[in-house]
């Protein structure tokens, strides 16, 4: 035991386990069969999020080096030169980013701007989207948007009043509609770590922001671009998804439930995802 650790875990808050069952089980078998289904059907699996408030911070001194018995020391003082938002694409079927956008906001219009670009990537192309339930992910626009990309030219009604465009749960129904040829899959409340794309930000984390030292916001901007040309070119692998038969999906949801309390504490506790 180690009573002086701690780290932040986040409510999920799940109302009813077996819908949440069905989420799991989907994106699953979205992540398990993207690589087949990329070399079978042309079917691209995206991976799609933004992370939010990355600082440009410049660090008011030189970092004294590593040596011998020594960790190398950085400059406790640094200077502010703004925030920026990088919202990326991950394809599973081959693990590059693609049409990155690194900007100010993450505005309904920045999203779809988002989208549009990726779509132009291979614009007769199936996409499945995989991204968390944020409101930008789910809005009048994006609806908007895809019904003009699917050439769509029903009624989508009124934003508030009705039909698709009447409420979130309703422009949600539109997007993940299984017959589209562009639909998004909604990873559960507050289950993000479902997302393969927060695995990827933490990487950039760890190679890129955590110890970078960025003397202006284009600086910052430069960096991780030439970051993410490195990775695709050097690093980027099939995005392989542990989790793929039915008593490994299971034991993820007990796992969940063990600690929401929904199973007793005796349960043996299985084992969580690794993405490998």
């Amino acid at each position: 035991m180690q009573p002086h650790r701690s780290r932040y875990w986040e409510h999920p808050n799940i109302g009813d386990w077996d819908e949440f069952a069905e989420q799991v089980e989907q994106i699953c078998e979205v992540h398990a069969t993207a690589q087949v289904e990329s070399e079978t059907r042309g079917l691209r699996t995206i991976s799609t999020d933004e992370k939010p408030g990355i600082q440009a911070l410049e660090r008011d001194g030189t970092p004294l080096p590593v040596q011998a018995e020594h960790i190398e020391r950085r400059e406790f003082n640094y200077v502010r030169h703004g925030t920026q938002v990088v919202t990326a694409n991950l394809d599973l079927a081959t693990g590059q980013l693609l049409t990155p956008t690194i900007a100010d906001t993450r505005t309904e219009a920045d999203f779809v701007h988002h989208i549009a670009r990726l779509i132009q990537t291979d614009p007769r192309a199936d996409f499945i989207i995989v991204c968390d339930q944020l409101n930008t992910h789910k809005s009048e626009s994006l609806v908007r948007f895809i019904a003009h990309t699917l050439e769509d030219e029903q009624d989508l009604g009124e934003k508030g009043k009705s039909g698709i465009l009447k409420s979130m749960p309703t422009r949600q129904a539109y997007l993940s509609h299984p017959d589209h040829r562009i639909r998004f899959v909604y990873t559960p409340k507050h289950c993000s770590w479902l997302n393969p794309i927060e695995v990827w930000f933490s990487i950039l984390d760890k190679h890129v922001l955590r110890r970078g030292d960025f003397s202006s916001i284009d600086d910052l901007k430069q960096k991780i671009h030439r970051y993410i040309t490195y990775y695709n070119d050097h690093l980027a692998q099939v995005w392989k998804w542990s989790v793929v038969t039915p008593k490994q999906i299971q034991s993820l949801i007990d796992k969940v439930r063990l600690i929401e309390g929904v199973l007793p504490p005796a349960t043996s506790e299985p084992e969580m995802a690794v993405l490998l």
